[in-house]
């Protein structure tokens, strides 16, 4: 099955170049000058989820937006891609760009890859923001676990071998009905937009990255994190999580305040918050980042 890649999407003021780290091209979106910036998206999405939040950002900061590996208009190699090697990848970028330190927004398995980055590289990360991520440490039992079993339904899916990779392929419902589901109610999704993220994961090699990304977290990453891989007093970095009181994510596993960690919620919002309330992200964000 062969699957032009889609048209880049425009966004005024950006800029897009290729980046080559450990041996992976990387797509990366550009804006703006000043401090740098990192924002890293997550599943199923690209660097585009942050458009509401990239004018804003580049009028105090180098914004820099990859597409991680596997997404967007990034290389998508073989391999398990496990959320250590998009950190790996990340460090590796800020080596390219010569920045000795840089601020960090993460969403979805950005968010994670940040955090894993934050653990073993604390000297590269100033101030952290995740969004609606738990940190990559067992939290205290949660009366909305008995959501569990649905909420990992379609990563089941995805991590199936074969089925998961046919599931994307085969046409951009899948994804649309993903958004969808983990968004608030006051969220209103065309299917253009959604279509942005689902046109480039039918490729096939992108929709196989898919498919490791979460078998690696379900069979090595998820149990690592149960085991007690990492530890809340690990973290050195100033850390912000912000949380949509509506997502699924928040009712599965709804982190705690802890050692250099502050959470907050975003009242009827669901998991993409840079789309679903960019100004309130921006509101919590800006001053957390002032420091």
């Amino acid at each position: 099955m062969n699957v032009s890649q889609p048209a880049l999407p425009t966004l005024a003021g950006v800029e897009h170049r290729d980046v080559w780290v450990r041996g992976v091209r990387l797509h990366v979106a550009e804006s703006g000058e000043g401090p740098p910036l990192i924002l890293l998206h997550g599943w199923p999405q690209h660097w585009w989820c942050w458009r509401h939040l990239i004018p804003r950002l580049a009028e105090r900061f180098r914004v820099l937006a990859p597409d991680l590996r596997g997404w967007g208009w990034s290389d998508a190699p073989p391999g398990d891609y496990a959320k250590s090697a998009f950190a790996d990848d990340v460090l590796a970028l800020l080596d390219v760009e010569g920045l000795e330190r840089a601020r960090v927004i993460g969403h979805d398995w950005g968010g994670y890859a940040a955090f894993l980055l934050a653990l073993s590289h604390p000297e590269r990360v100033e101030r952290l923001v995740a969004l609606d991520i738990p940190p990559p440490w067992r939290g205290k039992a949660h009366a909305g676990q008995l959501a569990t079993p649905l909420f990992l339904s379609y990563q089941l899916v995805l991590a199936t071998p074969g089925l998961g990779t046919r599931t994307l392929t085969a046409g951009n419902r899948f994804v649309r009905t993903v958004i969808r589901a983990g968004s608030g109610r006051g969220a209103n999704w065309s299917d253009a937009e959604l279509d942005v993220y689902a046109d480039v994961l039918r490729d096939p090699a992108r929709a196989a990255a898919s498919s490791a990304c979460y078998r690696t977290f379900l069979l090595r990453e998820l149990p690592a994190t149960l085991r007690g891989a990492h530890r809340p007093s690990e973290l050195d970095v100033p850390t912000l999580i912000v949380m949509g009181a509506a997502s699924p994510v928040q009712r599965v596993a709804a982190p705690q305040p802890s050692h250099n960690l502050r959470v907050e919620r975003i009242r009827g919002a669901g998991h993409f918050l840079p789309e679903e309330a960019p100004e309130r992200v921006l509101e919590l964000a800006l001053p957390f980042f002032a420091g």
